[in-house]
């Protein structure tokens, strides 16, 4: 094994770090959520990741995210975020698809060829047609919900998306599925805290995204950290 993953080996042993080297993960949506979703499982070793974001940093994301910084404002999360996964491991197996998902290219994308799914979308049509479109292909997923509005780091679980409560993008999804004949088996992050609704602000509705809480700068990522945990420790049989 490479010497950058010494401390690594010794907590998932020879055979986890043989896993996860043999493993092909995707992470969808590269914002607060998914950017520090991708480093954590990066670090963990994994040896082929897709990576799919269609959006640029934006200033506003310099608060939350990992690939915003003043010098990064205008280029491309895939960019950033994936020249930075290559630096962490120069080894990597890296697939980086530029592009907003699609209802239709949820169901394209997602293959048996992945060992585990990311949801890191923050737009509901594209969320819930990935999740289908797992569901379907009967590939393992993770889905994050509603990271926003909220401040309280102990209230984050994990768990099927039939016993989430209180978060209101968890309670839209859940309804969703219910239409589609699905009421339990997928994996969700989420808060057990109620947003702050006087964070809201409503949007012009592009790219199927109508809304959005105001966000800090810990709950997206430890959404990401929950999320890279119930991955990394499929993988290796923890």
């Amino acid at each position: 094994m490479a010497e950058w993953t010494e401390r690594a080996e010794l907590l998932f042993k020879k055979e986890g770090l043989e896993k996860l080297k043999n493993a092909h993960v995707m992470v969808v949506g590269l914002g607060g959520v998914g950017s520090f979703a991708a480093e954590f499982i990066a670090r963990a070793g994994v040896g082929t990741m897709t990576i799919v974001d269609g959006d640029v940093v934006d200033i506003t994301n310099i608060n939350r995210q990992l690939p915003a910084l003043h010098s990064t404002v205008g280029a491309p999360k895939v960019t950033i975020v994936g020249d930075r996964l290559m630096d962490i491991n120069p080894e990597l197996n890296l697939i980086r698809v530029k592009e907003f998902l699609s209802p239709e290219r949820a169901y394209e994308l997602v293959t048996n060829e992945y060992d585990y799914v990311l949801d890191c979308i923050d737009s509901i049509t594209p969320k819930l047609n990935l999740i289908l479109s797992a569901r379907r292909k009967k590939v393992k997923i993770i889905s994050n919900m509603g990271a926003g509005g909220k401040y309280e780091a102990s209230k984050v679980r994990v768990s099927d998306i039939s016993k989430t409560d209180v978060c209101p993008l968890a309670k839209t999804i859940r309804k969703r599925l219910k239409k589609e004949g699905i009421t339990k088996g997928v994996k969700a992050v989420y808060s057990a805290e109620a947003p702050d609704q006087s964070s809201l602000k409503m949007t012009d509705g592009s790219n199927f995204k109508k809304s959005f809480f105001g966000t800090n700068s810990w709950m997206p990522a430890l959404f990401g950290l929950h999320a890279a945990e119930a991955v990394v420790k499929h993988i290796i049989g923890k």
